[in-house]
C-alpha cells in the first residue's frame, strides 16, 4: 500500500475530513502528520513524508492480542497506548487488515459521537 491508495481508502469513508493540523510546531516529524477525521473527531493519522506507519485508534481489548499477532503493530506513537496502536506498512500486516483495522476506528469514533450528529 502506497500513501495514496491508504489516503484514497480513508476519503472513502462516509463524512470524512483530512487535515494537517501540527504544520506550525518545531517537531519535523509531527509536522507532516496528515489527520483523517469524522464530523471533527480523527480516527487515524500517518506521517505524509516518510510514510512508515499509521496510528488507528483501537477497541482496548484487542489492543494486546493485536500486537501479540502482528510484529507490525506496536502501541501508537505519541498517543494513549490502551486506545491507539500504530500498524506498519510493508510488514506482516496485510492491506486488507490495515483497511479493516482503518474502518474499525473510524466505526468506533462515529459510534461516540452524538446522536444528533451521526444522523447528519
Amino acid at each position: 500500500m502506497n500513501i495514496e491508495e491508504f489516503r484514497d481508502y480513508c476519503l472513502s469513508l462516509k463524512d470524512v475530513e483530512e487535515r494537517m493540523p501540527f504544520t506550525n510546531i518545531s517537531d519535523v516529524n509531527s509536522r507532516h502528520v496528515l489527520c483523517f477525521y469524522v464530523r471533527g473527531k480523527w480516527f487515524c493519522f500517518v506521517n505524509i513524508d516518510n510514510f512508515e506507519f499509521c496510528n488507528i485508534k483501537c477497541v482496548p481489548e484487542e489492543v494486546i492480542t493485536l500486537q501479540e499477532q502482528y510484529n507490525g503493530i506496536k502501541p501508537g506513537w505519541h498517543m494513549n497506548k490502551k486506545h491507539w496502536i500504530s500498524v506498519y506498512f510493508n510488514r506482516d500486516v496485510s492491506d486488507t487488515k490495515i483497511r479493516e483495522l482503518v474502518r474499525s476506528s473510524y466505526e468506533m469514533v462515529s459510534a461516540s459521537l452524538p446522536k444528533k450528529e451521526r444522523k447528519l
